[in-house]
C-alpha cells in the first residue's frame, strides 16, 4: 500500500488518486495541459534565452558543471539566476500549500493565478523591450519563469498525482519501460505515463515553431493555456468541494 505524502488530507489523497486512475479526469487535464506549458517554456528559455532552463532543474546543474568547467560555451550566471528564482519560487509554493492545502480549489487557484501571472509578466516584457541573453534583460525573463515553475512544482508535488509532474519526465519513461508488457510488466499507467511525455513533447515543438516568429508568442500561448486550465478547471474543483 502506498504511503500518502505528508501534509496532504484524505480528500486530497482520494483526488490524486482518481486523477491517477484516467487521464479523462478534470485534474489530470489539466496537469497534463500544464506539461503542455513546461514544454513551451523551456523551449522559450533554452533556444529563445541560451542554455538554461526555466523549469528542468536537473538540467540546469549538469549545465551549470560544464559552465564552470568552460566547456562547450555553456554560462554560468544564467544556470544559476534561473536554479534562485525557482527555489524562492518553490518555497513561496510550499508556503502557500501549507496555508490553503485542505482547500484544494483554492489551493490550485492561488497557484495558477501566480504562475500565469509571472509568465504573462515575462511575456509584457518580451514585448517591450528587446530581450538579449546573457543581459539584464534575459536575466530578468529567465527569473520571472523559474519562479512561476518553481510555484508550480510545489504545488503539483504536494497534490501527488502519480507520474504527473508536469516538469520531470525521467521517473515517467522509466515507468514506462519498467512496467511495460515487454518486460513482464502489468502495463498500468501507461497511458498516463505515454500522455505526459507527449504532451511535454508537443509543447517543446509547439514553442521551438512559436519561436522562429517571436519570443512573445510561446511566452503569451503559455500564460493564456494555463489561464484556460484554470477557468476550467477550477469551478469544477470548487463544486466538488
Amino acid at each position: 500500500m502506498s504511503v500518502p505524502p505528508a501534509g496532504t488530507t484524505a480528500e486530497q489523497e482520494s483526488l490524486s488518486e482518481r486523477a491517477a486512475r484516467s487521464i479523462k479526469h478534470p485534474l489530470a487535464r489539466t496537469l497534463l495541459v500544464l506539461t503542455f506549458t513546461t514544454g513551451l517554456v523551456d523551449a522559450t528559455s533554452y533556444l529563445g534565452l541560451g542554455h538554461v532552463f526555466a523549469a528542468n532543474m536537473t538540467g540546469n546543474i549538469v549545465f551549470l558543471g560544464f559552465g564552470i568547467a568552460g566547456s562547450g560555451g555553456l554560462p554560468v550566471v544564467a544556470p544559476l539566476i534561473s536554479l534562485a528564482a525557482f527555489l524562492v519560487g518553490a518555497g513561496a509554493g510550499g508556503f502557500l500549500a501549507r496555508k490553503t492545502a485542505d482547500r484544494h480549489p483554492r489551493h490550485f487557484a492561488w497557484a495558477l493565478a501566480i504562475e500565469v501571472s509571472l509568465i504573462a509578466l515575462a511575456a509584457v516584457a518580451a514585448a517591450a523591450i528587446h530581450i538579449r541573453r546573457d543581459a539584464v534583460s534575459g536575466d530578468t525573463v529567465i527569473a520571472l519563469l523559474a519562479l512561476a515553475m518553481g510555484v508550480r512544482n510545489a504545488t503539483v508535488r504536494r497534490i501527488a498525482v502519480a507520474d504527473l509532474t508536469t516538469t520531470v519526465l525521467t521517473m515517467t519513461l522509466t515507468g514506462i519501460a519498467a512496467d511495460s508488457p515487454l518486460f513482464g510488466g502489468s502495463g498500468k499507467g501507461s497511458t498516463r505515463r505515454t500522455s505526459a511525455v507527449l504532451g511535454m513533447l508537443a509543447g517543446a515543438l509547439v514553442g521551438a515553431l512559436l519561436l522562429k516568429t517571436s519570443l512573445i508568442l510561446p511566452l503569451a500561448a503559455a500564460s493564456a493555456m494555463a489561464l484556460a486550465a484554470a477557468l476550467l478547471y477550477i469551478p469544477a474543483a470548487r463544486r466538488k468541494a
